[in-house]
């Protein structure tokens, strides 16, 4: 088993020019079929804004979108996909990420997040779809290229359904907060949680939904409010989904003194507080189908913008 790792650029929008995603992936793959394989998980995280001209090097790695898919195979195995998406549109530094969700202001920041059309999740599905469509594409001499060693892989039987995995870093966790208010309005039978299929990703917005297993937001924060949600519905329905279906979900709040501790934006840390404390509020409703942990990095350190990227190198997915 081996992994190919590459960037696509992805149009939602083929009529409109210019309007493209960036998406890096490290995908399994196999040098002896030449094919892909099927993954334990799909691991999908959301970037943030721009940040250039730094001079500091460890922002400038960790800005790269295909070292962070590096970074995430790492921490998560080698059976894992790992996808890292840009936004299509900034303006000026700021990312907007417009066809996930409904309602922004011109600098990317949440009016609101509304589940009506499932904008995100249908998004995430048209994403996955195209860029594998671009992979048969890529010739055999570009595939041997980017790829290292030469142990072929097993025989594959039957896999479960792959889990998904979604990341949010920064401005990305403006998409993550979109999905969770989608997952909570969702409607499906008991089966679909657990399935056998043939499919490297998710092919229907019922399927990316309904496999998601984790949700990590990563050094979260906006100047506005909406970096986390505070909506106590939001989080009881997400609860009461997982009741019913018999599921289980774990919601992790990775933090650094960059954005907990920002003097000037107190609402981040006060927004975390009440989502974290909505969250373990139904946990201990739902016998321990939702799972809430926070996780701090640097704790000792005073605040700066180098810990705000280096918490993707730090932290922990366990």
């Amino acid at each position: 088993m081996d992994r190919w790792t590459g960037c696509f650029k992805v149009s939602l929008n083929p009529t409109k020019a210019g309007s493209c995603l960036k998406v890096a992936a490290s995908l399994m793959f196999s040098p002896s079929s030449r094919t892909l394989l099927m993954p334990s998980v799909n691991a999908i995280l959301f970037n943030g804004d721009k940040v250039q001209g730094t001079g500091n090097s460890v922002i400038e790695r960790l800005s790269d979108s295909r070292n962070i898919s590096e970074l995430l195979v790492s921490k998560l195995g080698c059976s894992a996909n790992v996808w890292v998406v840009e936004a299509s549109t900034f303006n000026g530094p700021f990312a907007v990420y417009k066809e996930f969700i409904p309602s922004l202001t011109s600098r990317g920041d949440p009016k609101r997040y509304d589940p009506n059309g499932f904008p995100a999740s249908s998004a995430i599905v048209a994403i996955l779809s195209r860029c594998f469509e671009q992979v048969p594409s890529l010739t055999s001499s570009n595939l041997v290229e980017q790829t290292k060693g030469n142990v072929d892989a097993p025989t594959l039987l039957p896999t479960p359904f792959p889990k998904t995995i979604i990341l949010g870093f920064s401005k990305g966790g403006t998409v993550v907060n979109q999905l969770v208010t989608e997952f909570a309005h969702l409607k499906a039978s008991p089966q679909i949680f657990d399935r056998r299929q043939d499919h490297l990703y998710p092919i229907s917005e019922d399927d990316l939904l309904f496999s998601i297993s984790e949700f990590h937001y990563v050094d979260v924060g906006l100047n506005s409010a909406g970096a986390y949600l505070t909506d106590r519905t939001v989080i009881k329905k997400v609860a009461e989904l997982l009741l019913v279906h018999n599921a289980s979900v774990r919601f992790v709040l990775h933090g650094t003194p960059r954005q907990w501790f920002d003097r000037h934006r107190p609402w981040i840390r006060k927004e975390k507080d009440i989502m974290l404390q909505l969250l373990k509020d139904e946990a201990h409703r739902c016998e321990g189908k939702l799972q809430a942990t926070e996780r701090f990095y640097f704790a000792n350190n005073l605040p700066s913008l180098q810990m705000h990227f280096e918490i993707i190198q730090v932290m922990d997915l366990s």
